[in-house]
């Protein structure tokens, strides 16, 4: 593996099964009653957050302490960014302090890729503007392989605000890197205008795509990146691509509903859908601290297993 993690494409398919497998070796440890390996014990990780985020920040902190690792959580907001200072500043600041990896979030499209000059840790990208989320990807593969085995041929569905969502960007690029077959589902509006260089076939038509579909990932209306109006109405939205019961009972026996989180309830997904037994959203959310397990292991550790004979004993 590469020493940072700032795009999904930096994931060879190797890069991606190893991360894979140790997040299902990560995952052991939740049944146990001391949910803490030593494997990072003496390093430190900094959560640099310029954006707001939960579930992130929260499963990026608990994979590194249970890694034993030394975690320092930066805020923009009681800082001194908020008085000016520049990323690069604030970079070099982590660099004389000793951080090994710095985990960060910005608004701007590209900061990862910045930082990850002026540092000598490891740089995680945990989103940046709307470009990338790699972790989300790697978190939303390792769910479906834990409920439909492997993904070579698997036909994903991702539907909604693509034009806005880093999630749907790193999960086409780690899906097809893995050997799964991606539909994006939206709005003309809502595409990027080079979403015919993404390797995935586009359509507009929801309904069209459900019986093929093993997978549909639901994605939340981004109103907070808009700067226009990008559809009719809410209701008008919610009627074409949103997925509703009726539409959920269209989906082959095996298929799953999957939601990067946070959920508008009743807009793109209805409420009987997102607490359903195909919904494997509350499993995300801890899928996502052995992913970030695995990933912060194979970035800082080493070569040793990461369950190994010093935690058995």
């Amino acid at each position: 593996m590469k020493r940072h993690l700032i795009s999904a494409a930096d994931l060879t398919r190797d890069d991606a099964l190893l991360i894979l497998d140790t997040a299902e070796e990560m995952a052991q440890l939740s049944d146990r009653s001391i949910k803490k390996l030593p494997t990072l014990r003496g390093r430190t990780v900094v959560n640099l957050f310029f954006e707001d985020s939960t579930r992130t920040r929260i499963s990026f902190e608990a994979a590194a302490k249970r890694l034993s690792a030394d975690v320092i959580n930066f805020s923009a907001k009681g800082s001194s960014v908020s008085k000016g200072e520049s990323l690069k500043d604030t970079a070099l600041t982590l660099e004389a302090m000793g951080a090994d990896g710095v985990v960060i979030r910005h608004g701007a499209s590209g900061a990862p890729h910045r930082l990850a000059n002026w540092v000598r840790g490891s740089v995680v990208n945990a989103g940046d503007g709307t470009h990338e989320h790699p972790t989300q990807a790697l978190l939303d593969a390792f769910t479906m392989r834990r409920r439909l085995g492997d993904l070579d041929g698997r036909r994903v569905t991702i539907v909604g605000d693509v034009l806005h969502s880093r999630v749907a960007r790193s999960n086409v690029l780690l899906l097809h890197t893995l050997g799964a077959e991606v539909t994006l589902v939206a709005p003309p509006t809502l595409l990027p205008v080079a979403v015919d260089s993404w390797p995935a076939e586009v359509s507009y038509d929801l309904d069209a795509v459900l019986s093929k579909s093993d997978v549909v990932m639901m994605l939340r209306v981004q109103h907070e990146r808009m700067n226009a109006s990008y559809f009719p109405t809410v209701r008008e939205y919610s009627r074409r691509y949103g997925l509703d019961a009726a539409r959920m009972a269209t989906l082959p026996e095996h298929a799953i509903v999957m939601h990067p989180g946070p959920m508008n309830r009743g807009v793109e997904i209805a409420a009987e859908v997102a607490d359903s037994v195909r919904s494997t959203i509350v499993e995300q959310v801890a899928n996502g601290v052995s992913a970030r397990m695995a990933v912060l292991y194979l970035l800082l550790g080493g070569s040793e297993p990461a369950i190994g004979k010093e935690v058995s004993e």
